[in-house]
Formats: C-alpha cells, sequence, structure tokens
C-alpha cells in the first residue's frame, strides 16, 4: 500500500492557490514555468551547538578521570567540556540556579542540585546528555552536597542544617538523617546556621566531617550516630578541606582567617593563620581582612603541601582586582583575576583523596571567563585556553554568518591571525582533554564575523559545528583616542559610549574586502593583504548628507514630491554636498556663532599608520554635521568588489562611493530618487530636539541599564517584546516625514521596465516599502576604471510592498540564484612578478554570473523581494508581480536571507513573534513555519542570521552564540557530527596501604554503607519530604541507559574488570585457605606426638 503523505497534498494545494492567486494580479503565463525542487520535508528545525562562556555561571566539577569539566549558570544551563572542540549544553527545564554539581567519578555521570531544591541525575554516555532522575524535596533548601568517590550513596546538606543520604542509583531517600539538635547537642545554644560543607574523613569512611555556617564543625561517627569530636570557632565558616592522611582539616573564615585543627585536639585550632593580614608587632590579632570564601589543601609526595584559596584581602585594598593565593611552602603568590571568583577547582593526579593529592593545575571559573593555571611551572602561568570563549571580550553588536565559503579564505585568515596570539603561556598541554570528537560529514567552510562595541572585529571559523577564533582587526586604531576633554565631545560626539562600536558590516568573501559601519557615522573599507605595510595619509571623504525636505514648499494632495530637480549624476568629483579630499587635515570647522557644521565625529589619526598582515585600510567614509544638526547613523550598507563600490544610507539619503577612485559619486537625499514621481506627501519637519540620532546602536549588554540608552535601528523595546509602527529604521513618516534607507544589492539586471540588456545595478530598499532603481556605467576594467568616472543614475521605482524592505535577490529564467559579481583576491602590496599577477587580475572582466545579452527570452530575470510583511517575485524587465505572499499581518518579519540549499533556493525569515519560515522560490509557498522562541529581545533581533544549506544562528546571552539549523538533512546527521563525553577509561588502582598499615591498622578503612543506609537498617524515609521524578528515559539504571557500540564495549570490558577482579579475589581466598590448611595439618601434627606416649590419666 503506498504511504499517504498529507504535507505534499497540502503542498500541492497551496502551489495551485498560489498559481492561481498570482495569475489574477499579473495575467502572466510564465507562473508554471519553472519546477521547484524544495519541499516541506527538506524542513525541520533544531538547535545545533551553543558556543562562547556559559552566561553567569554559579558552579563547577571536574571529573579527574574522564577529565571533562562541568559549568552550571544561573539560568539552569550546564555546560560540558571536554578536549577542544568536545562541547555540550543542555538545560534544566524549571531554570532555577545550579547551585551545585557532582560527577560520578568515571561513572558517566553527573549530579547537578538547583535553587529549587531538586536533584537531578544526568546520564553523560549519549552524545546529547538527558535527566535520568530528579528529586524534589518539598520542606527543605539544599545547601551543600557531597558524594564521595566510588559511592552510590549522595550527602545533601540543608539551610535547617539537617543531612539527608539519597541512593544515585534509585535516587531514594535513605531513612538514615544526621539532625542538626544532635550533632551539635549542647556545644551550642543557638541554631548552627545552614550546613556549608560535607566530606568523609580520607582514612575512614565512617567518619564525617559537617561544617556549619555559625562556625561549628562536627566529626560525625556514621556507624555510633553520634559525634566524636566538635571544634568551635568564633567566626563564620565558608568552607572546609581535609589532610589526605584524615589528622588535620582546615578551615576558611569570614574575617580572612584559615583555621587547621588536629581531629583529635578540640578546644582551639592547631594553628591560625591570617595570609594577607598584616601582623601587629605587639602580638595581638591582625586586622580583620575580607572572607576566605574557599580553601583547598593539597599534598605533594616530594615537596611542600598547597594551600589555594579565593579572597581574604584586607580591607585596605580598595580597587584591586579579585585574586587567587597560592601557599607553597615558604612562598605566598597572589594571583589577579580581571573578574569576580565563582569557583575553583584544583586538578590532582589521583581521585583517591587518602593519597599524595599531586596537584597540577587550578581552573579558575570567573563571572566572564575560564582560566586554567599551571601549578608545575615557575611564576604559575596560565593555559592557553582553546575554546572560544572570548565572544563576549567587549559586548558583540552585530554579527553575520558565511556557509560554503571559498576554501582558500579560513587558511589565509589562520595564517595571519596567528601572528596575533599572546606569548607567556604554559608550554603544556590544555588538561581537560576528555571525549572524542564527532564524525561529521559536513565539510564546507564556514565564517562568523561578530562586530564589537570597542570597534574591534573577530573572524571565527565555524565549520562542522566547532567555534575557533582566527583573526582580530581592531577598527579604532584608524582614529585618535578621544582625550577626556568634555567641550571636545559636546562638539562632535553623537553617542556617550562606545563611539567605536561596529554597527553594520558587508564582506565579500570571494575579493576579501571588508567594509564596516560605526556607530558614529562612519565608514572603513578593509583589504586583504599578506604583507605588513605603513600607510602615511589615511585616505579619508567627509560627506554631507542632508535631508532638505523643510527648504521645500509642501506639495499639494495626492501631488508629487519636491521642486528641484535631479542633480547631474556620475560627476567624478565630490558633489557640492561633499567635503574632504583624501588627504588631511579636513577642512571642517565649526561656524562663526558656535553652530557645528562640516565637523566630523570622531577624528582621523594624522600620524602614519602601521598596518600589519591582514585587514589594512582603504579608506575612511565620515558623514559631518550640518548646520548644528548631527549626521544620521547609517542604517544600511553594501560593497561590491567587481564595480569597486561602497553604498550606504540613512534616514537622510545615500551615497555611493567609488573606494578605488576615492571619491562620492551620488548624494541624494531619499526624496531625490524618486524625482517628480514621488508618491508620498511630506511634512515640513521640525528641528529635532535629541542630540541622539534616530537610529540608535544597542551594544547588547546584559543589564536593563542599555536598554533605556540603546535603542535598535528597528524596533522598541519594551517587555523584553516588540512593537513598532510600520516604518523600519525610523519613526513614522507622519512624525518626521523621513524615509530610511534600509537594504541595498548590486546586481546585473534591467535598469528600467522594458530594458532589453542587462547592466550593472543598485537596487535600493526603503523604510517605506519602495524598491529603486540606480543604473551603473563603469568604464572598462583596467586603467581606464581608475581614470574615468563612473555614471551613477537614478532610473525609478520598480515596487511597492507593504513595511520597510529587507531582502532583495535574482533568479535567472530557470530559478537559479544569481550571486552579485566580485572580483577574485589578489595581493593588492605585491612587486616584482607578484604585480604583474595583480595588474593580469585587475584588467580580467569580473565574474559575473548573469545571463548574457542575448538571450532574447520574455522574461530572462526574476527579482525576489522581501519586506517586513510580505514577499514579491517580479518578473525582470517587465516589472510584473508573478508572485506575491504575506508573510505576517500580526507581527513584522527581523531578519530575511535569500539562502541557497542543497537542492534548491528559499527565502528564509524571523519574526519578532518567534517564528521562523522558509518560503520557496520562485513560488513563495510556505515550506516551515515553527514557533521557535516564545519571546525575542533586542539581543536576538540584531544578531539573527540566516545563511545557506540550512544554518542560522544568534546571540542568545551577551557571551554565547546559539546555532541552529533548518536543514532535515543536517538534523538527521546532527547525532554523529556531535561530540562524545564518556570514553571508556581504567579506573586508577588505589594507594597500596604498606606492610606496617596493613599489620597494625590505619591506613583507609572501608565501611558498608548499603548495610548502614540501606532500608533495612535505616528504614524508609518521610514520605513528604521529596518527591521523585523519573527522567523522561524511564526507570533504567545509568549504566543500561548507555547506548551504542562503544558503550557495549566500556560494559564489557567493565564486566570482565569485575570478573577478573573476582576470580583474582576467590585465587587469594583459595590460597588463604590452603595456608591455613597447612597451619592446621601442621598443628594437629605436634599436638599428636606430644600427646602420643601419655596415659589417660595424664590429660
Amino acid at each position: 500500500m503506498k504511504k499517504f503523505n498529507i504535507r505534499k497534498v497540502l503542498d500541492g494545494l497551496k502551489e495551485q492557490a498560489s498559481s492561481s492567486v498570482s495569475s489574477g494580479q499579473s495575467g502572466a503565463p510564465e507562473n508554471n514555468l519553472m519546477h521547484e525542487t524544495l519541499q516541506s520535508e527538506n524542513f525541520q528545525l533544531c538547535k545545533t551547538v551553543r558556543h562562547g562562556f556559559p552566561y553567569q555561571p554559579s558552579s563547577m566539577a571536574h571529573d579527574p578521570v574522564q577529565k571533562i569539566l562541568a559549568i552550571g549558570t544561573q539560568s539552569g544551563a550546564l555546560r560540558l567540556f571536554g578536549r577542544p572542540g568536545v562541547e555540550c549544553y543542555c538545560q534544566h527545564e524549571s531554570g532555577a540556579a545550579v547551585i551545585s554539581l557532582q560527577f560520578l567519578i568515571n561513572e558517566g555521570a553527573l549530579v547537578s542540585a538547583l535553587a529549587d531544591d531538586s536533584v537531578h541525575l544526568w546520564n553523560l554516555r549519549q552524545r546529547r546528555p538527558a535527566i535520568l532522575h530528579s528529586l524534589k524535596f518539598n520542606r527543605e533548601r539544599i545547601t551543600f552536597v557531597h558524594l564521595p568517590f566510588q559511592s552510590k550513596w549522595l550527602y545533601i546538606g540543608t539551610e535547617k542544617g539537617n543531612i539527608h543520604i539519597v541512593n544515585v542509583e534509585s535516587f531514594t531517600l535513605s531513612g538514615y538523617v544526621i539532625m542538626w539538635n544532635k550533632a551539635i547537642e549542647l556545644s551550642s545554644k543557638a541554631h548552627p546556621g545552614p550546613v556549608v560543607h560535607i566530606s568523609d574523613n580520607p582514612m575512614d569512611e565512617g567518619k564525617l566531617i559537617i561544617g556549619y555556617e555559625a562556625g561549628i564543625v562536627v566529626l560525625w561517627d556514621l556507624k555510633s550516630k553520634k559525634a566524636d569530636y566538635r571544634y568551635t570557632y568564633d567566626e563564620a565558616i565558608h568552607s572546609v578541606a581535609w589532610h589526605h592522611e584524615g589528622k588535620q582539616f582546615i578551615c576558611s573564615h569570614s574575617d580572612g582567617t584559615l583555621t587547621i585543627w588536629n581531629i583529635k585536639g578540640q578546644g582551639k585550632p592547631f594553628q591560625t593563620i591570617t595570609p594577607h593580614g598584616k601582623q601587629p608587632k605587639d602580638g595581638k590579632k591582625p586586622e580583620p581582612c575580607k572572607p576566605i570564601l574557599k580553601v583547598e589543601y593539597k599534598t605533594t609526595r616530594l615537596g611542600d603541601p598547597f594551600m589555594i584559596l579565593s579572597g581574604g584581602l584586607s580591607y585596605d585594598t580598595v580597587g584591586r582586582r579579585p585574586c587567587l593565593t597560592v601557599m607553597h611552602g615558604k612562598s605566598t603568590a597572589v594571583l589577579e583575576m580581571d573578574y569576580p571568583i565563582v569557583d575553583f577547582l584544583t586538578l590532582c593526579e589521583t581521585p583517591y583523596s587518602n593519597d599524595f593529592q599531586e596537584p597540577y593545575a587550578v581552573v579558575v571559573l570567573l563571572e566572564k571567563d575560564l582560566v586554567v593555571i599551571d601549578l608545575a611551572q615557575n611564576g604559575y602561568p596560565i593555559f592557553e585556553n582553546p575554546y572560544p570563549l572570548t565572544i563576549h571580550e567587549s559586548p558583540v553588536t552585530c554579527c553575520e554568518y558565511f556557509a560554503d565559503c571559498p576554501v582558500d579564505l579560513i587558511p589565509a585568515l589562520y595564517s595571519v591571525g596567528s601572528r596575533q596570539k599572546r606569548q607567556g603561556y604554559s608550554k603544556k598541554e590544555w588538561p581537560i582533554s576528555g571525549g572524542n570528537w564527532g564524525l561529521g560529514t559536513q565539510s564546507y567552510p564556514e565564517i562568523i564575523i561578530t562586530g564589537h562595541a570597542d570597534g574591534t572585529v573577530k573572524f571565527w571559523d565555524a565549520s562542522a559545528i566547532m567555534l575557533q577564533v582566527l583573526y582580530k582587526l581592531k577598527t579604532a586604531k584608524v582614529f585618535e583616542k578621544s582625550r577626556n576633554n568634555k567641550e571636545d565631545k559636546q562638539n562632535t560626539e553623537i553617542v556617550e559610549e562606545d563611539p567605536f562600536a561596529i554597527q553594520i558590516m558587508a564582506w565579500c568573501p570571494e575579493s576579501r574586502m571588508l567594509c564596516v559601519a560605526g556607530v558614529s557615522a562612519n565608514l572603513i573599507i578593509y583589504r586583504f593583504s599578506k604583507q605588513e605595510i605603513t600607510t602615511e595619509v589615511v585616505q579619508l571623504l567627509e560627506v554631507r548628507l542632508q535631508y532638505e525636505v523643510n527648504d521645500m514648499e509642501s506639495p499639494p494632495e495626492g501631488g508629487g514630491g519636491g521642486d528641484r530637480d535631479l542633480p547631474t549624476p556620475g560627476a567624478a568629483s565630490p558633489s557640492p554636498q561633499t567635503t574632504g579630499p583624501p588627504t588631511h587635515p579636513s577642512t571642517s570647522s565649526n561656524s562663526s556663532d558656535g553652530v557645528r557644521d562640516n565637523v566630523p565625529c570622531l577624528k582621523v589619526r594624522s600620524t602614519p599608520l602601521k598596518q600589519s598582515s591582514g585587514y589594512q585600510v582603504e579608506l575612511v567614509v565620515q558623514l559631518v554635521w550640518v548646520s548644528g544638526e548631527p549626521p544620521q547613523q547609517i542604517t544600511s550598507l553594501a560593497l561590491n568588489s567587481s564595480y569597486g563600490l561602497i553604498v550606504f544610507g540613512n534616514s537622510n539619503g545615500l551615497a555611493v562611493v567609488d573606494y578605488l577612485q576615492k571619491t562620492v559619486l551620488l548624494n541624494l537625499g531619499t526624496v531625490e530618487l524618486y524625482g517628480s514621481n514621488d508618491p508620498y506627501q511630506r511634512q515640513a519637519r521640525s528641528p529635532r530636539k535629541a542630540r541622539q540620532p534616530a537610529g540608535g546602536l544597542c551594544d547588547i549588554n546584559e543589564g536593563s541599564a542599555s536598554e533605556d540608552r540603546c535603542k535598535s535601528p528597528t524596533s522598541d523595546h519594551r517587555d523584553n517584546s516588540f512593537s513598532r509602527s510600520r516604518s523600519s529604521s525610523v519613526t513614522s513618516i507622519d512624525k518626521e516625514a523621513r524615509e530610511a534607507i534600509t537594504s541595498f544589492h548590486f546586481c546585473e539586471t534591467f535598469a528600467r521596465k522594458g530594458d532589453s540588456a542587462i547592466t550593472p545595478c543598485l537596487y535600493v530598499g526603503t523604510s517605506l516599502g519602495t524598491v529603486l532603481a540606480v543604473a551603473l556605467n563603469l568604464p572598462p576594467a583596467g586603467e581606464q576604471r581608475l581614470l574615468q568616472p563612473v555614471i551613477v543614475l537614478p532610473s525609478g521605482t520598480l515596487a511597492r510592498l507593504k513595511g520597510s524592505i529587507l531582502r532583495m535577490a535574482f533568479l535567472d529564467n530557470t530559478g537559479t540564484f544569481l550571486p552579485p559579481a566580485f572580483e577574485t583576491w589578489y595581493e593588492p602590496n605585491a612587486a616584482g612578478a607578484d604585480s604583474e599577477e595583480r595588474d593580469k587580475a585587475r584588467k580580467r572582466r569580473p565574474v559575473s554570473v548573469s545571463p548574457s545579452t542575448s538571450q532574447e527570452l520574455q522574461e530572462s530575470q526574476y527579482a525576489v523581494v522581501c519586506s517586513e510583511k510580505q514577499a514579491k517575485v517580479i518578473a525582470l524587465p517587465s516589472q510584473n508581480c508573478i508572485f506575491k505572499h504575506s508573510i505576517t499581518e500580526t507581527s513584522f518579519v527581523l531578519r530575511a536571507d535569500v539562502v541557497q540549499m542543497n537542492i534548491g533556493n528559499c527565502v528564509a525569515c524571523f519574526c519578532a513573534n518567534g517564528h521562523i519560515m522558509t518560503l520557496s522560490l520562485p513560488g513563495l509557498r510556505p515550506l516551515l513555519d515553527v514557533n521557535y522562541l516564545p519571546l525575542t529581545d533586542m539581543r536576538i533581533a540584531r544578531t539573527f542570521c540566516f545563511t545557506n544549506l540550512g544554518q542560522a544562528m544568534y546571540l542568545t546571552s551577551p557571551t554565547e552564540i546559539q546555532r541552529i539549523t533548518y536543514s532535515q538533512e543536517t538534523c538527521e546527521n546532527l547525532q554523529e557530527m556531535l561530540g562524545e563525553l564518556f570514553t571508556p577509561v581504567e579506573t586508577p588502582e588505589a594507594p597500596n596501604r604498606g606492610f606496617f598499615k596493613g599489620l597494625f591498622g590505619g591506613g583507609a578503612t572501608s565501611l558498608d554503607r548499603e548495610e548502614l543506609f540501606g532500608e533495612t537498617q535505616a528504614g524508609k524515609a518521610s514520605r513528604g519530604l521529596a518527591q521523585h521524578i523519573p527522567g523522561p528515559q524511564g526507570l533504567e539504571g545509568m549504566k543500561g541507559a548507555a547506548s551504542g557500540v562503544v558503550a557495549d564495549l566500556a560494559r564489557a570490558r567493565i564486566a570482565l574488570d569485575e570478573r577478573g577482579q573476582k576470580l583474582g579475589e576467590l585465587d587469594e581466598r583459595t590460597a588463604a585457605m590452603l595456608a591455613s590448611a597447612d597451619s592446621f595439618g601442621k598443628h594437629a601434627h605436634d599436638m599428636m606426638l606430644k600427646c602420643k606416649d601419655k596415659k589417660w590419666y595424664q590429660f
């Protein structure tokens, strides 16, 4: 029986309906000329991987055998790290903060305790970890969790001071409870406070040390269920740590002191240390210091022990950065950190607490960074961090994502980026080296570019679901550093903070040309070179981009636009509204009455600029103040390497710049683009009150403080969601009579209706939904291109849509995507034979994939236009709309891209209501519509990008990039591409007890916890204390949840090890019994000889 597919039936119906609607609209006969290859079943939406530093971390754990690290966050996220490239992200459904993490060492499992008093068991033996069991406490708040090595009993300390015990296998509570009043008895009249520490004596599992916040420590005997010793100190306790021999322990206190106690010495501590306290000469107590939040005490076989602590600085060190202190023998090293310390862990050679620890590194989790310190090298250098955790080094302000880039691009960027690396790192391998890489089949190069608030641009290799920084560009070097002169700032700057922040980026991967638009209404054009150069004078253009509606009379109702004719385009020299030759210094100045005029926002440096290999400045373009009016921020930008042109626009108009000849070709207000055919009635504008221009840049910072300061060019931010008028990048036309330029597209197409030949063109989209064409007349390539002027001529309106224009693209008559023409990369600073190659490259015709002009087809091309509300496909050169689709009525589109999939093209849209949609091309049939995000905030709105082959990304937090796929094929292959966290590793052997310790006692003594905590002896736990919640994988044990061949092999190996161990034990037992039998036989024979000749009465 044939399988019935309802999706295909619906697709067919939609296609018929779409065809009938569009034919009704345009009457064009070409509706069914093209076969669409993409169908609904080619699309599926799923998250792939999350990169970056875990946002707002709260806890950390390390498995010393598997060598993997886990970090929990305040939003309930869990990030797991193995070797570079092995990362995993999980999320607790409740979203409560993770307060504690404990690995089941070498078992492939992790216990997490949350602030909502729930405890969860995670199975790490699968590529996507899942929760096996959960336990929710109802009456008590969890404050501390401890799981001894190779134990299945988990100790949970609470705010009330009690300790409960959980069986990790079944996730049930034991009836054994240590009540706070029994633990302290009469040693204190008051409540001892929450439990801040639990750990068992390294040499005696039957003895448990319990630290209470108020300053009491109790050594509890688990078998006799009573306290052996109590230790009281008059300062609050923050942490406790054992010496590995189990005879001493150390406490850290709130007054910056450390107390060392002998377990049998009650009353006073054996030693009190104030690591950062000034010792008075008269023998009094040192001055109190800040609390020592954590201390670890680690021993070495051959040298002095390490005492590592966080906090404890003296109060007079105001403004000093947070520190980690390493005390080793007589030396004390104070290591300053860039951010506050959340937690730290010492990595040791052994997982056994009763052996010499041999520490070799310290992992320090900071609020915004992860640092690993090498303890084995002098000076304690840090390891070079191989994870992509520096995304947020400066707040991200914009992103671009490129899939299927030229293959030589990543090696080129890596080679120039590798020279930027810092020196002085530890020479050792990165110590967190667990897990295995996935076996991904996805082999095309992917690059993510991030723009930042401090003006840096970072290039990342994002191939095969990994992320690695390739190259970092500092754009602020082009400008002079602003002196802290308030008058100077008032003169020019239009933003109070981050004047160098990147707002928009345009990049041509084939030619490697880069253009960035900054928040201070500036543009920088970069070329890529492998050679260092020194630029004596940075080339500069200053542009007056002015809105002139207030100079015109208001047009009659229903009438056209302005009274001025279009300026003569194509002038090689700058137009009257443009100042600034390509040399310094600029002629800008304030006019005599103090009104700022011709002043740029930033000052370009006048001294020579040394430019290392990589991206080098070609040209700087700055918008200037006009009659006391600040320049409006740039809202749209496009670059074409084949034409040698840059175009940018804002709420005033647009300017076209020839970066080869360093001239402004066109500088028009938006109204002037229409000529005499302006369809809108525009009112004279009132003077602007605020200095801040209409389109502000949000630097996507963490707090809500920045939300008031920064508004997106595309929206207002209220209650973490969106609401706005139909115009995109500025306020509505009724208020300000402004129409902003929102998008550009360079192409080789038909400039006017009915044209017979294609020519280079620029298509312009506005915030009122208009698409206008600008014809470009380019001189021949080579020498003439640098000498003859480029003619630029606006040539009328192509289409009108509802909402602001977001994206334009072109298809040929078969429906194949037509990318803009480009120039292939050449070395710009070549000399000798290389320069000849460069000249040849320049003289070659640029690569263009447009159809040839000899085609005599009725409709040679199709323009795809997408706005905030709808999408249209327009046949060219007839300019008939052949397909139209309303994307959303109640919301609006934030990002739209025309993307190439493996077997066709589609339009991908992301809406403000969180929906992700794809539409077929050219038919605009809906193929995918998923309500992906319930709430969309400003950060996601500004950073969401689609790219080819079904990939997309956005900034999910100020520090993390979330990548997603909308391709069914990638979703199916994702499991193989993900890395494995758990790998079968043999547990190291337990330390040898030694002959004398075995003979005379001493050494570690074990405890039968099963007997002590099991139901038989301890009874059942109180029914209402906690609720057991089975995970989505059912009640199977963790080992049973392991899947795949690797896990089967691991289980087989474990079984063989266990069997070998049991056989070894049996062999030893047999040998002992044999020796015992021999001894018994010998004694019996001696007795027989002794008694042989005795009479019965002699006994």
